[in-house]
């Protein structure tokens, strides 16, 4: 049984789901595998344009499988390893998942249904966008097991979606906190009733698809790269370069006709 589900349930957005519905999709090495291996395809598939992320029955992730026994040889390349080596391989494996949904060229939207907490809450501060239903429940609850709350990505993206006063707080507690809460900090593009979560998020999605192939590229590129620059003039000379390979898809003049014409533009692919 495949422990990610991927489904295209527009002609243009795929789903994917964690599917471990009995552990709250808790993360194991295989699915960790299946869910690196279905966001590194996506980059090469012209189809789709969004991505929902989600997870199987009441929960979203609960983070690492900590009931699970596994050892040397679960994740690749660690056959014959000591302890040390095999814990070390598979954080970087989990790291390594946070990066690929990260990088991922489509935009990318958890829909958060229950518990997302751990390793679930670096998939959804990894996500471009976020929705969530207002049973969800979030946590950086990696210092609760003895180990630090700065683990996969998280003290990189918390600070820079929620205030960094909060964002210590929350790190350093370890405390769960609910959507509500979610929502007021700002982590949240949208927070719903648990049986509108994925209407919602197909909606959020068709409103980026509206757009043109290469505006929604080259601005989740451009986003991502803006948060890092050292400087304002960095910036703006990305900016113009892409602002001028974007001239040249046609796209522009396609506005303006269709503006003149009182219609929707039919975009150029790329």
């Amino acid at each position: 049984m495949s422990l990610v589900l991927t489904e295209m349930i527009t002609d243009k957005i795929m789903s994917v789901r964690l599917n471990r519905p009995n552990s709250l999709n808790a993360l194991v090495p295989n699915l960790l595998l299946e869910l690196i291996d279905v966001f590194r395809d996506l980059n090469n598939n012209r189809q789709v344009r969004s991505v929902i992320v989600t997870g199987e029955g009441r929960g979203f992730c609960a983070g690492a499988d900590l009931k699970q026994n596994s050892g040397a040889g679960f994740v690749p390349g660690t056959d014959g390893m000591s302890q040390m080596g095999y814990v070390y391989k598979y954080q970087e494996l989990i790291a390594e998942c946070m990066l690929v949904i990260h990088e991922c060229d489509k935009p990318v939207i958890a829909a958060i249904n229950g518990a997302a907490v751990g390793g679930g809450l670096a998939i959804a501060l990894a996500s471009d966008l976020r929705v969530a239903s207002h049973d969800a429940k979030f946590g950086a609850v990696f210092i609760k097991v003895g180990l630090s709350a700065c683990d996969v990505g998280v003290s990189y993206f918390l600070p820079r979606l929620v205030p960094p006063t909060k964002a210590a707080e929350l790190m350093l507690s370890g405390r769960i906190f609910d959507a509500e809460e979610a929502d007021k900090l700002g982590l949240l593009n949208k927070l719903v009733k648990p049986e509108h979560l994925f209407d919602s998020a197909i909606a959020l999605a068709e409103s980026i698809n509206s757009n043109n192939e290469y505006g929604v590229w080259m601005t989740k590129k451009g986003f991502q790269s803006s948060l890092d620059a050292p400087s304002l003039r960095h910036v703006m000379e990305m900016e113009n370069r892409t602002q001028v390979l974007g001239y040249f898809s046609g796209n522009m003049e396609e506005a303006k006709e269709a503006f003149l014409e009182k219609r929707k533009p039919n975009w150029k692919t790329l």
